[in-house]
């Protein structure tokens, strides 16, 4: 699954107390995860790498984090997309995994997991005004991706 980072301040890197409200939300929003099928938790969670200007990605997972006892893999930044890719494909982490990005580099990093960003962004794109959907892409256990769709968080 693919989130963007919560709401951010016009100037900083942290988040905004909207921002921080939804990502104390999703502590309980992902666990358990619905899409509509079924119910699962969270194995692993990867976020960007901080950078001066933005530590949100990160900061957005960790109350997720904290709850869950999960660490966050942020050894990846917005332009590896490949070598995040190969990590998943590569190296164990469960079955379930959730990546925090930057909007800007949500549609390589959804077509670096193979599917075409075209199919569920609008143009391609994740619109600068968006910080609630969820992008959920399936695999069959030989890696072929068999679903994505892109979901409406529930946050209530």
């Amino acid at each position: 699954m693919v989130i963007r980072h919560a709401e951010k301040p016009p100037s900083g890197d942290g988040l905004t107390p909207e921002g921080q409200a939804r990502a104390n939300a999703y502590a309980k929003y992902f666990e358990p995860f619905n899409d509509g099928k079924e119910s699962f938790n969270v194995d692993a969670l990867y976020a960007t790498s901080d950078t001066t200007k933005s530590a949100r990605p990160k900061l957005t997972l960790t109350p997720l984090s904290q709850a869950t006892k999960l660490p966050i893999d942020t050894r990846f930044g917005n332009y590896d997309v490949s070598f995040l890719v190969q990590s998943l494909r590569t190296e164990p982490h469960g079955k379930h995994v959730l990546i925090s990005w930057h909007h800007g580099h949500i549609p390589e990093l959804i077509n670096g997991l193979g599917v075409d960003s075209s199919t569920v962004l609008p143009n391609g794109k994740w619109p600068a005004s968006v910080f609630d959907w969820v992008i959920e892409i399936k695999y069959d256990k030989n890696g072929k991706v068999i679903s994505s769709q892109r979901i409406q968080e529930q946050i209530h």
